[in-house]
């Protein structure tokens, strides 16, 4: 027998490895299995690779670091240049709509300094037209031009909404925008306002020539009116003149003209413009006073001269005989008219006249109606042109029922032919 306790068949036997430990008087000792061992060397590899993996990270960590943080540097900065993009695309906006507010803001206060203007010339027009159309009216020279033209006060109501217009741009969007800023955008395209503003130009240089053609419109209608009262006023002059009648008037000629050149601008030409308007509808209100003191009217409108002024065969002698007056056929009980404004001088029995009426008109002139068969005035008494001073008659030396009519001046009898012809001609500018 083997004492060792080999085998003889499978051979040595391997034995465990055992540990002992001697502390004194103490001793252990252990067995080390072969799985132990085995367990153990796994453990330690596996801790040696860990510690190798841990060694890597560490090592490797600093270049993944490094490029994650050089990324989010691009990034920032890609992010700050954006930022500051945008930032100076918002100072450009903000600085042009502050620069077009202010613009708009320069043409609003304008166009309502023109249409407060405008509104106060139509204030000042208002009185001047009414004086003009009551002065001037409309003469046949005249209509047509005045027909073209629309009325001082219809161009004042235009105004009116126009300049509700312009006030209300001030509250328009191109004046200035509040959205907020996420509706902006970094685009180079032409913002919304950019059409807001080409709205406003387009409605801003549309109501300067509106106001412009307004004040155009004024000046011509001005300008129009005056021209028409020295028409008028010469009219008359010349009507008169031509009869060897008065005149206090002096126009002179246009084509006499000169002077240094002045520019004015058209608040000056307004001014001038109107002044010379005042001074065209002085000159005809002036002769038209003139016109309407002298004896012009017709004494018996409608009927028929029976026998004219100067020499004729007298009707009841029948020889010559110088006739002072003009005779107008007339029923008896018509009523007789003064042809000019005056005072009585005479009211009663006249020789020959029969019931006489004799009326001054100043300047020298006077007028009489003789024949009559009543007399409704007294000696004293002011009349005005057209009141009634008697009825016709066949008083005193007449043949039969007419109104006997005289002009006089200074005393002298004028044929009154020449007075009714011009008061014919001015009759219209009266």
């Amino acid at each position: 027998m083997n004492v060792t306790g080999q085998s003889a068949v499978f051979g040595r036997r391997k034995e465990p490895h055992t540990v002992i430990i001697a502390r004194g008087d103490e001793i252990r000792h252990f067995t080390i299995r072969p799985w132990v061992a085995a367990f153990c060397g796994s453990a330690m590899a596996a801790i040696v690779i860990g510690y190798l993996l841990a060694t890597s990270y560490l090592v490797l960590r600093d270049d993944l670091i490094g490029a994650t943080t050089a990324r989010q540097a691009r990034m920032q900065q890609a992010y700050e240049d954006r930022i500051s993009a945008l930032r100076a695309q918002v100072d450009r906006i903000t600085s042009r709509q502050l620069l077009d507010q202010q613009l708009m803001e320069t043409k609003v206060s304008e166009l309502l300094q023109r249409q407060s203007q405008l509104s106060q010339r139509h204030g000042r027009l208002g009185p001047i037209l009414d004086r003009a159309e009551s002065e001037v009216g409309t003469p046949p020279a005249a209509s047509t031009a005045a027909a073209a033209k629309p009325d001082q006060r219809a161009d004042a109501t235009v105004a009116e909404p126009q300049a509700y217009s312009v006030a209300s741009l001030a509250a328009s969007p191109g004046a200035g925008d509040s959205r907020p800023f996420s509706l902006w955008s970094t685009r180079s395209d032409p913002l919304p306002s950019d059409t807001a503003a080409d709205r406003a130009d387009k409605l801003f240089v549309s109501i300067n020539e509106s106001l412009k053609a307004i004040e155009s419109q004024q000046l011509t209608r001005i300008a129009t009116l005056a021209d028409n009262a020295y028409k008028n006023a010469d009219a008359i002059s010349q009507a008169l003149e031509a009869a060897g009648l008065p005149v206090d008037s002096d126009f002179g000629d246009e084509r006499d003209v000169g002077g240094p050149l002045i520019p004015v601008d058209s608040s000056m030409m307004f001014d001038s413009k109107v002044k010379e308007l005042d001074e065209a509808l002085d000159a005809l209100d002036h002769l038209k006073k003139e016109a309407r003191r002298l004896p012009l009217a017709n004494p018996a409108p409608g009927r028929s001269v029976t026998s004219p002024f100067g020499v004729r065969t007298d009707p009841i002698l029948g020889t010559a005989a110088l006739h002072s007056g003009m005779d107008f056929r007339a029923p008896l009980g018509m009523p007789a008219k003064v042809t000019a404004p005056g005072v009585v001088v005479k009211a009663g029995w006249n020789g020959g006249y029969g019931r006489m009426v004799e009326v001054d008109h100043g300047q020298g002139f006077a007028t009489r109606y003789g024949h009559l068969s009543e007399i409704d005035v007294k000696v004293g008494q002011k009349l005005d042109a057209g009141d009634v001073i008697g009825k016709t008659g066949s008083s005193g030396r007449s043949t039969g029922p007419h109104l006997h009519y005289e002009v006089r001046h200074n005393g002298e009898a004028i044929d009154p032919l020449r007075f009714l012809k011009v008061g014919k001609k001015v009759a219209q500018y009266l």
